[in-house]
């Protein structure tokens, strides 16, 4: 599987941005796709993520209510809206599959919040 994410850059704090991400490859058998971010010094951490055994998508608790994951099944992408962005919010954001257990990650997006 191969993940090819786009957006991110600086925004000011309350605004909005979406990132987007294509797969390619061998992506039948996919059972979970979607986004992590990774802040400086840590690990990454899931922020929202389809998988294929539940119907909704799942959120971090930070994110919820701000953040939207969205998927073009046709086009194979997935889309992350972010909305009232913090400060906080800023990090490396990485799209992410799941298949045949063996996690896949996209190069990653800057994403930096402005105060």
């Amino acid at each position: 599987v191969q993940l090819q994410a786009s957006g991110g850059g600086l925004v000011q704090a309350g605004g909005s941005m979406t990132l987007s991400c294509v797969a390619s490859g061998a992506i039948n058998g996919i059972d979970a796709i979607g986004w992590y971010r990774r802040f400086p010094g840590s690990q990454r951490e899931v922020v929202a993520q389809f998988h294929t055994s539940a119907n909704m998508p799942t959120y971090a608790d930070a994110v919820k209510g701000r953040f939207t994951i969205t998927r073009d099944s046709a086009k194979n992408m997935v889309f992350l809206q972010m909305n009232s962005l913090k400060p906080e919010d800023t990090a490396v954001y990485f799209c992410n599959a799941d298949r045949w257990g063996k996690r896949h990650w996209g190069q990653g997006t800057l994403v930096t919040v402005s105060s």
